[in-house]
């Protein structure tokens, strides 16, 4: 394998690489970055989410920067503002030790006037959302005469965004001749058509087969009645009491139905899309990184550029209309060699989706069956083991409470102890789950009777409001449910 110093890497962008903790390069990583230090070309890298895209075409761009010349010379555009953040801080990290060198990130939901001085001051490194970045040149604010380097990363779900245009528009004032360096998740027919109108022989790094999913992601299925979707989502998150991920779902109001819904039945959700304001996102998505909030339920939009990398699950609650989205949708879990599962929750007419997913993926499906309460009892004892057993004691403090629980419960046994408080944890489950219907037999409820429609189950939160009440505000404790112008002309020579 080939290493960060064998690269080419000028050594202070070397002693960048190892203070910012990377060890060994990626695949895409060792593919890239050695021919693009070497090559003066286009590059159409195609690799999933979470596997070093960004040090992919950040290190190159970043060594061959002149601080000399004040001017722009590289321009890198991104979907969202989250991932024009970090690709801006990535880059600042990896620039420690390069004397002189600006990089400057232009985005949307906030002020442009800080940006706009920033450019005036001068930036080698513009990383921009293309929104952003054609108001800045509409307001004449930035040349981009001397651009040798474009990169559009995550190009597939700029289109998905509806951003061709803003495309179109900004590469019209690049030169003909700059490299376009292409990177994407999965290659539909936009990206292509992309490719054939901005790029010239581009050399192209796959990691993997096109559109295929990390190794390191297992994906099952649950097909149920339509009208039972919300209620195998609740026994899922239920039979799942350490998962830490993303539910997603179509529509901006799809979010914010299934979000109320599973607030209003006590779990540790929030809803993120497109109508909630800068601040309110940056709070929700704080939260979601510092585990206070366990799950988001999302849109594929608002989900773009989030760098979490312990999300354990990723939910389909609703399948995308567009299959490469899953794509997009799984990659934000089994990041940075870690583990995930990704879920599709599908009515019974759905199948076919899952068997041209399975085709576009080059992975199999396992499909599962709704956990019955049995397992979803047991799981959630397991994880209350668990915090027990990792619990640190306090003695001094612990120790005279102690003293007078014996004193006040002398005559029960240790066991009938556990008992009680067993009974008083899981009293709302049990509760909840002893008419809870079979979700695997459409045709019958758990008493083995016909069922006659209608959605069973009742109000969550009374169900479990003793089920969930671990301190910390509300019922929620920190990282765990409640409850339980125009494309460019032929390029010019570069010779």
């Amino acid at each position: 394998m080939t290493t960060f110093d064998k690269m080419g890497l000028s050594p202070e962008l070397l002693r960048g690489v190892t203070d910012a903790g990377f060890e060994k390069p990626t695949p895409v990583q060792e593919k890239a970055v050695p021919f693009l230090i070497k090559n003066r070309r286009d590059l159409i890298a195609l690799a999933q989410t979470g596997t070093g895209k960004t040090a992919a075409f950040g290190l190159p761009i970043i060594d061959a920067v002149d601080t000399g010349d004040k001017t722009p010379q590289a321009l890198v555009l991104c979907p969202t503002r989250e991932l024009c953040l970090q690709i801006t801080t990535e880059f600042k990290k990896f620039a420690k030790y390069k004397a002189g060198l600006s990089i400057v990130g232009v985005y949307g939901g906030a002020p442009i006037d800080a940006q706009l001085r920033s450019l005036s001051k001068g930036a080698h490194i513009i990383v921009a959302t293309p929104g952003r970045m054609l108001d800045i040149i509409r307001r004449k604010r930035v040349v981009l005469t001397n651009i040798n380097r474009v990169v559009l990363d995550e190009a597939d779900e700029m289109l998905n965004m509806g951003f061709k245009e803003d495309l179109n528009a900004i590469l019209s004032e690049t030169p003909p001749e700059k490299d376009t360096l292409l990177f994407s998740a999965t290659m539909p027919k936009g990206v292509a058509t992309i490719a054939m109108d901005y790029m010239e022989d581009p050399y192209e790094v796959t990691v993997g087969k096109k559109n295929q999913a990390s190794a390191n992601i297992r994906h099952v299925y649950y097909a149920v009645q339509a009208r039972d979707k919300y209620l195998a989502l609740k026994r899922i998150l239920d039979s799942e009491p350490n998962l830490y991920g993303i539910i997603f779902c179509r529509t901006r109001q799809d979010t914010k139905d299934t979000a109320e819904s599973l607030m209003k039945d006590g779990y540790n959700v929030e809803p993120l899309h497109g109508d909630l304001s800068h601040a309110q996102r940056e709070a929700v998505m704080k939260k979601f990184r510092v585990r206070s909030l366990q799950v988001l339920v999302a849109t594929d939009v608002a989900a773009r550029g989030l760098d979490v990398e312990d999300v354990t699950h990723t939910v389909n609650y609703s399948m995308p209309e567009e299959l490469e989205i899953y794509t997009h949708r799984s990659g934000r879990t089994g990041r940075a060699g870690k583990k995930g599962t990704s879920i599709a929750i599908i009515s019974l007419r759905e199948e076919f989706k899952i068997k041209r997913i399975e085709k576009m993926i080059g992975q199999p499906f396992e499909r599962l069956k709704i956990p019955p309460a049995s397992a979803v009892f047991e799981n959630q004892l397991v994880s209350m083991v668990s915090r027990i057993e990792n619990t640190i004691i306090d003695e001094e403090k612990i120790e005279p409470l102690v003293n007078t629980l014996y004193e006040k419960l002398g005559d029960m046994s240790e066991k009938e102890i556990v008992k009680r408080l067993l009974s008083m944890e899981f009293e709302q489950l049990f509760s909840y789950y002893e008419k809870a219907p079979d979700l695997n037999d459409p045709r019958k409820d758990s008493g083995g009777h016909e069922r006659r429609g209608g959605r069973s189950g009742g109000s969550g939160r009374d169900r479990f409001s003793r089920f969930s009440s671990q301190k910390g505000g509300r019922g929620q404790q920190k990282g765990k449910f409640n409850r339980t112008g125009k494309p460019r002309g032929p390029k010019k020579s570069k010779g």
